[in-house]
């Protein structure tokens, strides 16, 4: 049984790692996935973890964010339906693929696009385009590294649609309903491959992220469609460089 200190100590985590993405768009998975590897967790047993907490808390935060007005309809089922089959792929694979190689491919995607969104939300404003084209191969891209990687979901779709003119608070509210669906998915998955392991943990990181969802979605909605660009941008900046760190040591 977990002791309740550590129990605490990742309700705490999921409290934090949900406010965040619930304002940015992402950072949950990533922060919950790297808790666990640090307590020994093995990668995929951690990855299985946190998508089974995040079936909940991406419902708690998809649906304050519907209430909120930011999820646009058109946009949400043509990221789910291809992210629902990208997942069921990746959770098929990820047992046989080291998770440190999507880890390598990803990091150039997100040190570019970090880059590409941080000048944009200084220069430009979001042109307000609720479906750019291109989104169901982004949602099946998205939906399968986001089962290999342990993270990724939000990260991929945020900064992809973004980047392509699509208004900040709709992309995260929208991409926040559709993960919610694409970590059922996942969750599913690797509860036929792998099992439910470490099921304290993951009462923890859902006690604290279904708290802080609703604050989450509050942040979004008032916070300025050009400060959330910046801040997306130096949050993938910052995975991406937490990435090259972590290929080097």
């Amino acid at each position: 049984m977990l002791p309740l200190s550590e129990f605490l100590t990742f309700a705490g985590v999921g409290a934090l790692a949900q406010l965040v993405d619930g304002a940015l768009g992402m950072a949950y998975g990533v922060a919950s996935a790297t808790m666990l590897l640090g307590l020994g967790v093995p990668p995929v047993t951690a990855t299985a973890s946190v998508h089974q907490a995040e079936a909940f808390t991406c419902g708690a935060s998809g649906v304050s964010h519907w209430l909120a007005g930011n999820v646009r309809w058109p946009l949400f089922w043509m990221l789910t339906v291809p992210g629902v089959v990208g997942a069921v792929a990746g959770a098929m694979v990820v047992v046989h693929v080291p998770a440190g190689w999507m880890r390598m491919a990803l990091t150039p995607y997100l040190l570019g696009v970090g880059l590409f969104l941080l000048v944009r939300g200084v220069r430009n404003r979001p042109t307000g385009t609720d479906t750019p084209r291109g989104t169901p191969v982004l949602g099946l891209a998205a939906g399968f590294a986001d089962a290999v990687a342990g993270g990724g979901w939000s990260a991929l779709t945020v900064t992809t649609l973004v980047a392509r003119g699509a208004t900040p608070r709709t992309v995260i509210g929208t991409v926040h309903l559709a993960k919610c669906v694409v970590s059922v998915a996942a969750s599913a998955s690797f509860l036929y491959l792998v099992g439910l392991s470490h099921g304290a943990a993951v009462l923890g990181l859902i006690a604290g992220g279904v708290l802080a969802a609703p604050l989450g979605a509050l942040f979004a909605r008032r916070l300025p469609a050009r400060v959330a660009t910046v801040l997306a941008a130096i949050a993938v900046l910052g995975l991406g460089l937490n990435n090259v760190v972590k290929l080097m040591g």
